[in-house]
C-alpha cells in the first residue's frame, strides 16, 4: 500500500474516533449522564488529526470549549476523557472539569477555556516559559472565528511577534461566530491579513483535508525551533452540528448543512477501501470505553475544591 494511502487510512481512523467520541457523548448528554453545557466538533475533526500528528511530545496544546477531539487527537484516551465527561473519579481531573474545562497536560493537552479566545494569552505564556526552561516546546492555541473579535487574542499575537515566540496559532473558521456568520461581523473576512499586519506569516487552507493542516503545522513548527516566532493558520471548516447542543441552526440558510455534509472530511474519504473497517474499529473502541467509563464510580462532590489555587 502505498505511503500516502496509509496515511489517508491512520487519519481517516483518528477522524472516526473523534466522530464516534462525540456521538456517544451527544447520546450520553441527550440521556441525562453528561450534564451542562456541550459543544461538538463534528465535520471540524481534520484540522485536530492533521495538526496533532505533527506535533512532539513536548509541545503543548491550548484547545477552546469545543476540545474533546483535540484532546483524542493529542493521546488522551477515550475513556478517561468520558469518564471526566461523566463525573467520574477515573476522569482526567477525576471528574472535576467536565466537557468545558478538562485538562491532560501529561499527554501534552493543556486544556479547554470556556473564555472566548482566552486559550491564546496562555499559549504565548507557554511559549515564553519554553524560552527558559529548555524544553523546546512550541505551543499551539486553536480558536474559532468569532475569537478573533476579542482583543485578548490580538494582544497575545502581537506579543508573541514582538518576542519572536514558538506559538501556533490556529484559526479554525468555520464562517459562524456561534450564531452569526462572519461576513457580518467583520469587514474584511480574510481572518489571516490580521497576522500578516503584525508581522506574523500567515496561511489560508482547506481544513478540512488533513494533510493540507499537517502540512502547515509541521512548517511553523519548523519556524518556531529555528527562532523566527509564531505562524498563523486560518483553517476553513464547517460543523455539521449545531454551536451547542440544542441548537435548532435557524440562522442557517436551506440546503447550506445539506452541502457541507457531503463536504465534511469523513464524507471526502468515504472512496477509500479501508473506510467501513476504520468505521467498526473505531466504533467497538470507543463503545468499549463508554462501558468502563460509566461502570467507575462518581466523584464525591465534597472533593469538588481541590486542586484549586485560585
Amino acid at each position: 500500500m502505498e505511503p500516502q494511502m496509509n496515511q489517508q487510512l491512520a487519519d481517516l481512523h483518528q477522524m472516526w474516533r473523534i466522530r464516534i467520541l462525540e456521538e456517544t457523548i451527544l447520546q450520553l448528554r441527550l440521556a441525562g449522564d453528561v450534564v451542562g453545557s456541550v459543544h461538538l466538533e463534528n465535520g471540524q475533526e481534520a484540522v485536530a488529526v492533521g495538526a496533532c500528528r505533527m506535533l512532539r511530545r513536548p509541545d503543548a496544546v491550548f484547545s477552546t470549549y469545543r476540545g474533546h477531539g483535540w484532546a483524542l487527537a493529542r493521546g488522551v484516551p477515550p475513556e478517561k476523557i468520558l469518564a471526566e465527561l461523566l463525573y467520574r473519579q477515573t476522569g482526567v481531573n477525576g471528574g472535576r472539569g467536565g466537557s468545558a474545562h478538562f485538562s491532560a497536560p501529561e499527554y501534552g493537552f493543556y486544556g479547554e477555556n470556556s473564555i472566548v479566545g482566552a486559550g491564546a494569552p496562555i499559549a504565548v505564556g507557554a511559549a515564553l516559559a519554553a524560552r527558559f526552561d529548555g524544553s523546546g516546546r512550541v505551543a499551539l492555541t486553536v480558536f474559532g472565528d468569532g475569537a478573533m473579535n476579542q482583543g485578548g487574542v490580538t494582544e497575545a499575537m502581537n506579543l508573541a511577534a514582538a518576542l519572536d515566540l514558538p506559538v501556533v496559532f490556529v484559526c479554525e473558521n468555520n464562517k459562524y461566530s456561534e450564531l452569526t456568520p462572519i461576513n457580518d461581523m467583520v469587514r474584511n473576512p480574510d481572518l489571516s491579513a490580521r497576522a500578516h499586519a503584525l508581522g506574523i506569516p500567515a496561511v489560508r487552507l482547506d481544513g478540512n483535508d488533513p494533510a493540507q493542516v499537517a502540512a502547515a503545522v509541521g512548517l511553523a513548527i519548523t519556524t518556531a525551533e529555528h527562532g523566527r516566532g509564531p505562524t498563523f493558520i486560518e483553517a476553513f471548516t464547517r460543523r455539521i452540528t449545531g454551536h451547542y447542543i440544542g441548537d435548532a441552526q435557524t440562522y442557517r440558510p436551506a440546503g447550506e448543512l445539506e452541502a457541507d455534509e457531503k463536504d465534511e472530511p469523513l464524507a471526502r474519504l468515504r472512496h477509500l477501501p479501508g473506510f467501513d473497517e476504520a468505521e467498526r474499529r473505531a466504533r467497538a473502541e470507543i463503545a468499549a470505553a463508554t462501558e468502563r467509563a460509566l461502570a467507575a464510580p462518581l466523584t464525591d462532590p465534597s472533593t469538588a475544591r481541590e486542586h484549586l489555587y485560585v
